[in-house]
């Protein structure tokens, strides 16, 4: 059996899908993630040059309208602090939230805080609950580990929609992958085929009439007829989410929820029971490399935390139960129930790797987002 490979700069590993180490041990998503400092010259004087111009051209393609851009917010920390920095810049910001239906109480609490102490107008768009119920436990009977990609797609495909009803061609984005770090290629994929293709093989309902889902013909809408650019300004800038919860706290009351994912119940229950008990996957490797990638813990820290099991919370696991109407036995069945992937169902994959080329090109034009061009558009090495 050979040895475990750890990089030298983070805690990925071996096991992690598509992995690859150079000759100084270090692995491809960390290299990954200094090209992306390089080409959006993160943190640099440069990069915050870029990103004003970009500020600047979006108020000027915005004169006239209400709204200059859109910003989807969910209650955590990056969405939040951009409608701050945005109102900084002196942009005209449309907040926008779809809302699943399990939200946490200080999610919700969080987006009225902020928005009112900003004065920053609000779109919600509601799924029905039993939808939302019908597609969770649909993807519980699929097998597969993307248990709240309905949720993704549905709130991107809510902004794109909102922003075409009112005529705006910004999208801002709160993610950072330097803060947030890089998603391992293979184990997290999703699109809108995939998503209907399990709700037509193990849900109820016939048919959805408030989820929102995103076909290949309205992705590709959205960036070649609508000509919407996706903008993630944490791209350019030296950002701390530390300092942006000192600040939310501070301008708008906002409160810490407790850690990544969490500000959701059904994101919660995917990151601390779903995915690290039926699949072993525990996603903390994630944020905890960047971590260490920033040197904000040691290589061992992260390790030592990485180490400790993660903690579920048995409310939530009563919670899950009672909305998806299982019992103890059906939930057992489907936790121990076989496990799936992707690959086992209908997806758009190889049409976004086929397309690869028009997509480095919309990508490099904000159209598309760039992280959409590296995780989706490259074949997979990975089929574990």
């Amino acid at each position: 059996m050979s040895e475990i490979q750890i990089c030298k700069t983070c805690i990925y590993d071996s096991n992690v899908p598509s992995i690859h180490f150079d000759a100084e041990g270090v692995c491809n998503y960390c290299r990954q993630v200094e090209s992306l400092k390089v080409q959006f010259k993160t943190g640099l004087p440069e990069g915050e040059k870029n990103l004003n111009d970009i500020i600047e051209q979006i108020k000027r393609d915005g004169k006239g309208k209400k709204y200059d851009c859109v910003i989807g917010v969910s209650g955590g920390t990056d969405s939040s602090y951009l409608l701050i920095k945005s109102l900084e810049w002196g942009l005209r910001p449309l907040a926008v939230h779809y809302d699943n239906t399990w939200n946490s109480a200080i999610a919700t609490e969080n987006i009225r805080k902020v928005t009112k102490a900003l004065n920053i107008d609000l779109f919600t768009h509601v799924l029905d609950n039993r939808e939302s119920e019908d597609l969770f436990r649909a993807f519980m009977k699929a097998g597969v580990p993307e248990f709240d990609a309905s949720t993704d797609i549905g709130f991107v495909q809510v902004i794109r929609s909102t922003a075409a009803k009112f005529g705006i061609k910004y999208i801002i984005e709160g993610h950072s992958f330097v803060a947030e770090g890089v998603s391992p290629m293979g184990k997290n994929y999703f699109d809108g085929k995939y998503i209907q293709d399990i709700h037509k093989k193990y849900g109820t309902l016939k048919k959805l009439k408030t989820y929102p889902n995103m076909t290949f013909f309205q992705f590709m809408k959205w960036a070649l007829v609508y000509r919407q650019k996706f903008i993630r300004p944490l791209w350019y800038l030296d950002y701390s989410k530390e300092d942006a919860r000192k600040l939310l706290i501070e301008k708008t009351g906002w409160s810490y929820y407790g850690g990544h994912h969490l500000e959701n119940r059904s994101a919660a229950f995917l990151h601390t029971y779903y995915n690290p008990v039926k699949f072993s996957i525990d996603n903390r490797n994630w944020s905890l490399s960047a971590d260490v990638r920033s040197g904000q813990m040691t290589q061992q820290e992260a390790l030592d935390i990485y180490r400790t099991p993660v903690e579920s919370d048995p409310e939530l696991l009563a919670y899950v139960k009672k909305r998806l109407n299982l019992s103890e036995t059906e939930f057992e069945e489907l936790m121990n129930g076989p496990k799936r992937n992707f690959r086992d169902f209908k997806t758009y994959k190889r049409r976004f790797e086929r397309l690869r080329p028009l997509f480095f090109i919309l990508a490099k034009a904000n159209l598309v987002p760039m992280s959409f061009y590296l995780k989706y558009c490259f074949p997979l090495e990975d089929k574990k």
